[in-house]
């Protein structure tokens, strides 16, 4: 028997809200560790609103979101303001991603197929053109998409989703802009193909932890540079 018609519209508005406040979240969360929203700087719900094209309503709950992980606090009558950022916070944060992605390079290289490292391969191919090209958008969907796919074929689900939702606080469109750090990623991608090839467990592993060295190092440069911990 078919479920009623009106059930239909009380469940997807919900929905589309909630990924709309967690695409503004990811915005701000971005802005915030890239250092373009500098702690103590207060986020206006109106301006942001209208700088992002959405109602309030989203950009309201994305606060919200940002609150529960201390990236923002709210001061009474006054509004949402950003929270302080130190080096050690992003120490942690890599610190917390390297351990993850490490773990699951080490089961991936047991269990990864012929066909999976090819498609890596594919993917990492049509990332360099995008470098070449200074794609910003091909650059963070194909990176995503590497990463996605190696993490995939290690086959814990779970382990994968920890890994996902840490990786939200890397600013990816930032390094996106940065030539330097395309192309660094691009050949650390080649040599970690290489060493799946061989099914070189601790090779893989090594790769797989240079991407967050080299990510923390990049980010903290850009941080200090900017002035954000004068």
């Amino acid at each position: 028997m078919n479920a009623p018609i009106s059930v239909q519209p009380d469940i997807r508005p919900p929905l589309r809200r909630a990924q709309l406040s967690d695409e503004v979240a990811g915005h701000l969360r971005a802005e915030i560790m890239s250092g373009a929203l500098r702690p103590g700087m207060f986020i206006r719900l109106d301006e942001t609103a209208a700088k992002l094209g959405v109602s309030i309503t989203p950009v309201r709950e994305a606060l919200l979101k940002l609150r529960g992980e201390g990236m923002v606090q709210l001061e009474p009558h006054r509004g949402h303001v950003v929270s302080p950022l130190s080096r050690r916070d992003i120490d942690d944060i890599f610190w917390l991603q390297a351990t993850l992605a490490k773990e699951l390079a080490a089961t991936a290289t047991e269990h990864i197929t012929d066909a999976d490292i090819d498609e890596l391969e594919h993917i990492n191919t049509a990332l360099a053109a995008a470098v070449a090209s200074a794609d910003i958008d091909a650059i963070v969907t194909l990176e995503f998409a590497f990463h996605r796919a190696f993490n995939r074929a290690a086959g814990r689900i779970k382990l994968a989703w920890f890994l996902l939702h840490v990786a939200r606080y890397m600013p990816l469109r930032v390094y996106a802009a940065d030539p330097g750090w395309g192309q660094a990623a691009v050949d650390n991608h080649r040599r970690l193909i290489a060493a799946l090839r061989r099914r070189d467990t601790a090779a893989v592993v090594e790769h797989t932890n240079w991407q967050f060295v080299d990510g923390a190092r990049r980010l903290t440069e850009r941080l200090d540079s900017s002035g954000i911990w004068d």
